[in-house]
């Protein structure tokens, strides 16, 4: 394995070799999905990217500390000048909810997708509305340190001060004074110094649900605080790696290091990461842009763009096979290929089971294995890793043809390639094999329940046989009894 880990680092625009904090330590901290609709694809990449990080750390022996937040307050409508609706609160009137039932609902349905997908949990998943208090506290803080004036009951952070004595724009390459001629006017504008200054505390009108208590007024938190309050508060002032999506460049993330250097003095950050779109026709897909397909709608194929269902981790491999800050193109045509893609790297798994071992091994599994720790260690680079692992089932027919040979030690380690690079960092499954166990489980469950059945009318419980045969006709399993005890079939 190679000994160095590069890094994209966005702040220097460059790779960058890793240097952890704390030695074999990492924290991480990646923006996760504001909840006031289904999940889809586009929340699916950032998900993946930074599962497989997670991943991939955790194999190299690093223990990891990984917080995902739930924004669930304070994301407006308008990102860029901090104006406009609530997303959730807009939701919550819309369906004629609490806001919490809002944020409660597309809350589990994220985890429900995110299970599907095989993305594991995070360490830490931590909600803006439950760290009310330490963004209070960030906010006094930049206050003191004259970064932030309020107006009205409204708390806003002094780009142009912060400008004079540190580089504001220096993650996203914008300059202030394009900003000041690139920021239009807006209603609530008026009580800015500077147009572009953001909101860290938004006084709550008369009619808005969401609101608390402060020193301003009662109000709610600006978007841009929370990660910097929750980033801070469980991975210290200064951590490892900082996730998201391109899209949250500028504003959020360029927000973000302004608040932690006026606070602390310091980019609380070491790497910044951040991973590509997914577009549909050229175009980002996205809630606000309405051109999105759920996730749950690719599971079903219930979308009129979609040509047939897709696995959930047809829809992983379909994200990995491009680098995470390459955009990807939302098509059927590459989704199947995805989907036959995958198929033949689980049916090569699968071959191995079978194949005889030889007295001696033409196959060098140590370079394949090289191969492929040379593509993770390249920025995570998985098209490359997966492109080895394709080379890998070339190696897997060849030995099947009778063309090369391989002894037992060199199956196992074929099989352990696959168990780590395929399975325990890629994080894909079997999904063949899962379906053949499920279905080898309902048959067995089936000939049960016939069984019972028999026993029953043996002991003239009619009530109980006719039971189980109504129940299992309900579920669409058709019972005949014969001579020799009962048939069955799935309709």
């Amino acid at each position: 394995m190679a000994d160095k880990l590069l890094i994209y680092n966005t702040l220097t625009r460059k790779k960058e070799e890793f240097k952890p904090i704390t030695p074999n330590q990492l924290g991480l901290y990646v923006c996760g999905p504001t909840v006031y609709g289904e999940a889809h694809l586009g929340h699916a990449r950032p998900a993946i990217t930074f599962d497989v990080v997670y991943r991939y750390f955790q194999h190299l022996g690093y223990k990891v500390r990984y917080v995902r937040n739930i924004t669930d307050v304070g994301h407006l409508t308008d990102e860029i000048a901090g104006e406009g609706d609530d997303k959730i609160a807009k939701k919550a009137r819309i369906e004629q909810l609490e806001p919490m039932e809002v944020v409660h609902r597309y809350t589990e349905s994220y985890h429900e997708n995110m299970k599907a997908l095989n993305v594991l949990s995070p360490s830490i998943e931590p909600r803006a509305t439950g760290h009310i208090i330490e963004q209070q506290q960030l906010i006094k803080a930049i206050i003191e340190k004259g970064y932030a004036y309020e107006a009205n009951g409204n708390v806003y952070f002094d780009v142009l001060k912060y400008n004079k004595s540190h580089e504001y724009g220096k993650l996203s390459g914008r300059k202030v004074e394009d900003l000041f001629e690139n920021t239009r006017e807006l209603d609530g504008q008026s009580e800015k110094r500077n147009s572009y200054d953001f909101a860290l505390w938004k006084n709550a009108s008369p009619q808005h649900i969401m609101r608390w208590p402060s020193p301003w007024g009662e109000g709610f938190p600006g978007w841009h605080s929370e990660c910097v309050a929750m980033g801070t508060k469980y991975l210290g002032e200064q951590f490892d790696i900082h996730g998201g999506g391109m899209d949250l460049i500028f504003p959020h993330h360029e927000a973000e290091i302004a608040q932690s250097v006026a606070c602390f003095g310091k980019d609380s950050v070491n790497y910044w990461m951040h991973n590509n779109m997914i577009t549909i026709n050229g175009q980002k897909m996205g809630k606000s842009l309405g051109n999105f397909i759920t996730l749950n709608e690719f599971f079903t194929g219930n979308h009129e763009l979609l040509e047939q269902a897709y696995s959930p981790m047809t829809v992983r491999f379909f994200i990995l096979q491009a680098q995470y800050r390459g955009t990807v193109d939302f098509g059927n045509e590459a989704l199947k290929a995805a989907e036959k893609g995958l198929e033949r790297l689980m049916n090569a798994y699968t071959a191995l089971e079978k194949i005889a071992p030889a007295k001696e091994s033409e196959v060098d599994v140590a370079l394949l294995k090289q191969n492929c720790y040379n593509a993770l260690n390249d920025d995570f680079n998985t098209p490359i890793l997966i492109a080895n692992l394709f080379e890998t089932v070339k190696t897997i027919n060849s030995i099947i043809a009778g063309n090369i040979t391989i002894d037992s030690n060199g199956l196992n380690e074929l099989k352990q390639l696959f168990d780590v690079f395929v399975f325990e960092i890629l994080g894909l499954k079997n999904e063949a094999h899962q379906a053949t166990s499920n279905n080898e489980l309902t048959g067995k469950l089936i000939e049960m329940l016939g069984q019972m059945r028999i026993d029953a009318k043996a002991n003239k419980d009619w009530a109980t046989s006719d039971k189980i045969r109504n129940e299992l006709t309900a579920m669409g399993v058709t019972i005949k009894d014969t001579k020799e005890g009962f048939e069955w079939e799935i309709n």
